[in-house]
């Protein structure tokens, strides 16, 4: 453990606080006010533009004035920010101390807004709260060596887009039945897809929950070869196709995510299917594909005075912009799909495909600093694979130096 964690973690500690670290037998929500004076304070959020704006009815500040008037016991000043998910490592990073007390980040920064020490562990109810929330993927997305990091409120992963008068929405569960009816684009030589089919079938990236360093890659033996042979087949089926939908006029299905929803609406109209990627038939056995999965999250700042005073109102107002109520007002005003599966969305296929993605069709992509060493050779196998240079007579030996290369990028 980095010595930034140890101080964020003692920190969290010493305060007692079991919503922060579980270190108290009390969670920060749950300790005496003292006296029945009110805490006034000023407490700044950093989100993106888009949470900020008229058209969106100012999601970030009506959420923050609901969170105030919920809690009459502390008189709040909001200052606000503009930051979107992606930049709040760099932003939160550069003066922690004086930078945002509850921010949005994506959940691959976690590693090194740790190394800044400017992400708090959550702990004790509000922990909880997220676990039961979420699915085990999700709350896997924010839990970086044993501990969980922020409050997960969207996702990001891919699944199908298909079309219904091609493919029955039985069809779309496998995808041996959808290659007997119509052209399946999917982008083999895109090493954030091609994982899909090895992890379908028992290969592992630092184990089984992404959280093992040591474990490395396990892109090898009989169950890597046999995926590698079951896509030389998939290549050279007609009905294959290397790609989406863009790449030719007759594609009938591609995988992508939400980005691509009007692309898939506009080739398919009213015939649009979404469904999470299928199962596909390897050595006669039924293996589920599963695609890479991360989220976005409401995080803590542990350097700033405001945490320094009182830490339950920072964790306090993370857990509520990351709750149900929050979470069903992000998705009315901006369509950002929750990951609360208490949240009712309706018939909405596309978040219901994210949803479902979220719960049984993917793994966490890992946030181990090694993860970098897997990007290359995946790649380089699906390009061969489509190029035809990798064939039944060299699979084993070309799975075998994939496996190999991912595990010895970087090593002098």
């Amino acid at each position: 453990m980095n010595s930034k964690k140890l101080l964020t973690k003692g920190i969290a500690a010493l305060l007692g606080l079991s919503m922060i670290a579980g270190c108290s037998s009390k969670p920060a929500d749950e300790q005496p006010a003292g006296d029945d004076e009110k805490v006034a304070v000023t407490v700044t959020v950093w989100g993106p533009q888009e949470d900020q704006s008229d058209d969106n009815g100012k999601w970030l500040q009506t959420q923050c004035e609901a969170f105030a008037a919920e809690h009459p016991e502390w008189d709040i000043t909001f200052k606000y920010g503009v930051c979107s998910e992606g930049d709040a490592k760099t932003m939160v990073t550069q003066d922690s101390a004086k930078a945002a007390d509850v921010y949005m980040f994506a959940n691959d920064q976690i590693p090194d807004l740790l190394k800044a020490g400017a992400i708090a562990e959550l702990g004790g109810k509000t922990l909880d709260a997220i676990k039961a929330a979420n699915s085990a993927t999700t709350v896997n997305t924010v839990t970086y060596e044993g501990a969980v990091y922020g409050v997960p409120f969207t996702a990001n992963t891919w699944f199908m887009f298909y079309d219904k008068s091609v493919f029955s929405d039985e069809d779309a569960k496998s995808l041996d039945a959808m290659l007997t009816k119509g052209k399946v684009a999917f982008p083999l030589s895109n090493s954030w897809y091609i994982a899909a089919f090895y992890v379908a079938n028992g290969c592992t990236l630092f184990g089984a929950d992404g959280g093992d360093a040591a474990a490395g890659f396990d892109f090898g033996g009989d169950k890597a070869a046999a995926v590698t042979n079951y896509l030389v087949d998939l290549v050279a089926n007609p009905n294959f196709v290397n790609g989406d939908v863009s790449t030719g006029n007759d594609i009938d299905a591609f995988f992508s995510g939400t980005w691509d929803y009007q692309k898939a609406l506009d080739a398919y109209g009213d015939n649009l299917g979404i469904a999470p990627a299928p199962s596909f038939t390897l050595d006669g056995e039924l293996k589920q594909m599963k695609s890479f999965a991360g989220s976005k999250a409401i995080g803590v700042n542990p350097t700033t005075a405001l945490y320094a005073e009182h830490p339950e109102i920072a964790v306090a107002l993370a857990a509520y912009l990351g709750g149900t109520a929050a979470q069903q007002a992000h998705y009315d005003t901006r369509n950002i799909i929750p990951t609360d599966s208490s949240i009712n969305i309706g018939d909405d296929l596309l978040a219901k495909a994210q949803m479902d993605t979220m719960g049984y069709a993917s793994i966490v992509q890992p946030l181990q600093a090694d993860m970098g060493n897997y990007w290359t050779p995946a790649q380089s196998m699906g390009e061969e694979l489509v190029a035809g240079t990798v064939t039944h007579d060299n699979a084993a030996e070309k799975t075998e130096a994939m496996n190999t290369t991912m595990n010895t990028a970087g090593v002098q």
